[in-house]
């Protein structure tokens, strides 16, 4: 027997991801969260570059978009490199968001899910634009997190907390911020990026 599947629509990703999901469970691990979401959008996520063209029109659709490529994957490949592979197409779709100014359309706390892939990246320039949007667009907590992201790119070049899924040998240094927590002991203020020079 075939199993039909259909696209989801961004209203389901939004409704998904902003109402059902909320705020608790954005940044809470939930190995049932990450299951439900490899099992409702693995199929949409595979198939993303299309679905992203096809969305980016509009503030909804941009937002879908965004919280496919840049969100879920980090829920449905935790450990795994591929939490990482659809970064470059959510920097693409975020910078076109912006331009077309659907971060501003977006009421918070989603409004942050424009920002982010940017705060993900591993170039400072886009770490500089995340916490120069969360500054003027969405102060707050999410700030703090900005700027964090921002002081580790400009101290290593890279996120520590990615070595080990990504292959990479980590330097005595990006040891040490492990060791300590990673980068819950750097929002816990345990470890501050200043004891490592």
């Amino acid at each position: 027997m075939t199993t039909i599947t259909t696209d989801p629509t961004p209203q389901e990703i939004n409704r998904f991801w902003i109402d059902e999901t909320g705020p608790k469970g954005w940044y809470v691990q939930s190995d049932a969260l990450d299951r439900q979401i490899r099992d409702r959008f693995m199929a949409a996520w595979i198939d993303a570059p299309r679905l992203a063209v096809q969305w980016a029109g509009t503030a909804d659709g941009a937002l879908a978009a965004l919280i496919l490529t840049d969100q879920f994957p980090r829920n449905m490949f935790r450990d795994d490199a591929r939490a990482f592979a659809t970064d470059p197409l959510a920097l693409r779709i975020a910078r076109a968001a912006l331009e077309a100014g659907h971060d501003l359309a977006t009421p918070e706390p989603a409004r942050q899910f424009f920002y982010l892939p940017f705060e993900h990246s591993e170039e400072l320039a886009d770490q500089d634009l995340a916490v120069e949007l969360f500054a003027q667009r969405m102060p707050g907590e999410n700030l703090l997190h900005a700027q964090l992201h921002r002081d580790t790119i400009a101290r290593f070049g890279r996120f520590p907390w990615r070595n080990a899924a990504l292959g990479r040998t980590p330097t005595d240094a990006e040891r040490a911020v492990m060791d300590a927590g990673g980068y819950g002991a750097l929002v816990s203020g345990r470890l501050s990026l200043a004891d490592l020079a």
